[in-house]
């Protein structure tokens, strides 16, 4: 049985390929506010690195973005949507080691959610000081940035709208400038020929600090792939063709400039707002600010998709997910939004500008380019590719990617130290959310459910036992429709009888596809015993006590389940019974067993689980009618206690 069928809204339009552009191509689409800039450092332009750099950003463009993740990552699509943990979700269960990656790749990502508004901010105002050299850039940074944060809560769906027309005004802009400049230096087209990055790259004294900045301008590929869900491969495909001429245009344009300067220090000149003629340097600034905001919205929304994803997986805590309009995929994480506030306030305060911040971006999105080339390869795999290709296609990549991993590695002393910090904070809050279940599941005890079958019988029409409740509500974990576990049958019939006219069993099901919303109702004693699995996508809210009270109002409307109250006031005016959800919440009473490594995580999660949800929020079910059980999984054994009788 289906609980709701999703409609196909990803089918090429002028309107998908707009979206795609507002919402796809932000974070790539300003990289060339600081990428030419970083490239040249302060430094003399030299005319031979000024063809060595354009050729490898156009050679980035084309491999990474263009060949990797445009044309063939995209094809890993699941069920319309895309990002590192709906890859993971389509192999892993291939292997369990897939999750380390999976891990990896989403902290990184998030950790790039945090510099992303900085840097693309802090590019753009810095643009004021062309005309204004004394202007204090960094007030009106973290200005812009903290309303960008607090806006989140009411939505930005109206503002949604209008990001695409504005995203095409500038990548317009961008390219027109470029036009300008590459007209009157046409031999910038050299720079196509890859000769001149290769040489450039084996020549080039600091060629990994080098390599390190040119990185920079394909940062943004990943969120291409992860927000792919939102207006469907076939628009961003389209629409990439022409975001990437005009980045193409723009980076020669400025390379044009350079050659015109060959031989001068660059300086604190940006070469994005060099090419613009003076007059319009004013309307510039405010167009790539509107366009930062744009990039910086996109990363952030991405942060909040990734997180509902991660908790539907159990790699991060149960956190307060909230849907602040009706647009699809709008939502809202309170704790993320002020995890993310405070990392970008923490960038901005150490690094104070994008000259400094450029040293700290790129390594922590390169973890999750190799992480998303792992999940790769084991995806093409799954769906037949020779493996001669995926061989080709591993070695290729991964040889790319490590050598840009080199050149990032670069920067750890000069700013990535940060992002890796807060990259390796947040894998360690997922791996131990992962692996603090883990270890719980291993304490779990099944039992065959089958035996018990007349006792809860007898047990429901026990007069002798007072009612707990009408109806009363277990969530299992139990996969097999035949097993229990052993604490639920404790709680049942040992801890204090529980006597209900119905007794259910609810479990839930993370599916591999995003949106699947459907169930399988069991009448295991008929009328008395039923249990119901929910087979939900990663991607669905879990409002278990909603969509238990759909599949009750289902069951009665077919005559299926009587839910009128036994009590005989009650049942003479036909009013349902009471309902009442038993959450078992599992606890290890003793840890002396455990292996070192699983003491840390456990007590790392007991830290974590301060923080989180409770377990019936955490399931969406109304505190009023849940009673919460406390139960140790691994009770000490009488066997080990030594003790003497005294006569």
């Amino acid at each position: 049985m289906k609980l709701h069928k999703r409609s196909d809204t990803n089918k090429l339009s002028l309107a998908g390929l707009l979206i795609s552009l507002g919402i796809i191509f932000g974070d790539i689409g300003t990289s060339p506010l600081y990428v030419m800039k970083a490239i040249f450092n302060q430094g003399i332009i030299q005319e031979s690195l000024i063809l060595g750099s354009l050729s490898c950003v156009f050679w980035t463009l084309t491999l990474q973005t263009t060949i990797k993740y445009v044309w063939i990552t995209l094809q890993a699509d699941n069920k319309g949507e895309g990002g590192i943990l709906s890859l993971y979700s389509l192999v892993r269960k291939k292997a369990k080691w897939l999750i380390i990656p999976a891990i990896i790749g989403a902290s990184a990502l998030l950790a790039d959610g945090m510099i992303t508004p900085a840097i693309t901010i802090s590019s753009a105002i810095e643009g004021l000081a062309i005309r204004n050299p004394d202007i204090p850039t960094v007030p009106i940074v973290i200005t812009i940035i903290s309303l960008l944060f607090f806006i989140q809560r009411f939505g930005t769906s109206i503002v949604g709208r209008i990001f695409g027309p504005l995203m095409f005004i500038w990548f317009s802009m961008i390219g027109i400038l470029g036009l300008l400049y590459i007209v009157q230096t046409p031999e910038v087209f050299y720079a196509l020929n890859p000769y001149y990055a290769i040489t450039t790259i084996i020549n080039h004294p600091n060629s990994l600090f080098l390599i390190g900045a040119i990185f920079l301008c394909t940062t943004g590929a990943e969120a291409l792939y992860s927000d792919m869900g939102h207006c469907g491969k076939s628009n961003i495909r389209i629409s990439w063709i022409f975001v990437k001429l005009m980045l193409i245009f723009n980076y020669f344009g400025q390379g044009g400039w350079l050659m015109e300067h060959a031989g001068k220090q660059i300086g604190d000149t940006n070469p994005f707002y060099a090419i613009m003629p003076s007059a319009f340097v004013a309307y510039g600034v405010v167009i790539a600010t509107v366009a930062a905001i744009i990039a910086s919205q996109a990363m952030i929304s991405g942060s909040f998709t990734l997180i509902s994803e991660a908790v539907r997986l159990n790699i991060w805590p149960k956190v307060s997910i909230r849907y602040p309009s009706e647009h699809k995929g709008q939502l809202y994480v309170p704790s993320i939004n002020l995890i993310l506030y405070i990392g970008c306030m923490l960038i901005i305060a150490i690094f104070q500008h994008s000259s400094q911040m450029e040293a700290a971006y790129g390594l922590a999105i390169n973890l999750t380019f190799i992480a998303t080339t792992i999940l790769m390869c084991v995806f093409l795999s799954r769906v037949h590719v020779p493996k001669g290709w995926i061989v080709i296609f591993a070695v290729f990549y991964f040889t790319i990617e490590m050598v840009f991993l080199t050149g990032n590695l670069v920067k750890l002393t000069h700013g990535g130290w940060l992002t890796l910090l807060l990259a390796s904070s947040l894998f360690v809050v997922m791996f131990t959310w992962y692996g603090a279940r883990k270890i719980k599941n291993s304490f779990v005890r099944f039992a065959d459910i089958r035996p018990y079958f007349p006792i809860i019988a007898e047990l429901s029409e026990d007069k002798s036992v007072p009612v707990f409740a009408s109806h009363l509500v277990y969530l299992t974990s139990a996969n097999n429709k035949n097993e229990i576990e052993s604490k639920i049958m404790y709680s049942i019939l040992n801890k204090k009888p529980k006597r209900a006219d119905v007794y259910w069993l609810v479990h839930v099901d993370v599916m591999d596809n995003p949106h699947t919303k459907e169930y399988i109702v069991e009448q295991l004693i008929p009328q008395k015993l039923i249990r119901i699995d929910f087979k939900l996508g990663f991607r669905e809210e879990q409002r278990i006590s909603l969509l238990f009270r759909k599949v009750v109002e289902d069951m009665v409307e077919k005559g299926e389940i009587d839910i009128t109250s036994n009590y005989n006031t009650l049942r003479k005016h036909g009013i349902a019974g009471d309902f009442n959800f038993v959450v078992l919440e599992k606890i290890i009473s003793k840890t002396h067993a455990l292996k070192w490594h699983e003491k840390i995580i456990l007590e790392i999660y007991k830290t974590l689980k301060k923080f989180s949800l409770s377990e019936e929020k955490g399931f969406g079910l109304d505190s009023s009618f849940v009673t919460l059980e406390r139960v140790p999984l691994n009770i000490p054994n009488t066997k080990e206690v030594s003790l003497r009788r005294l006569p």
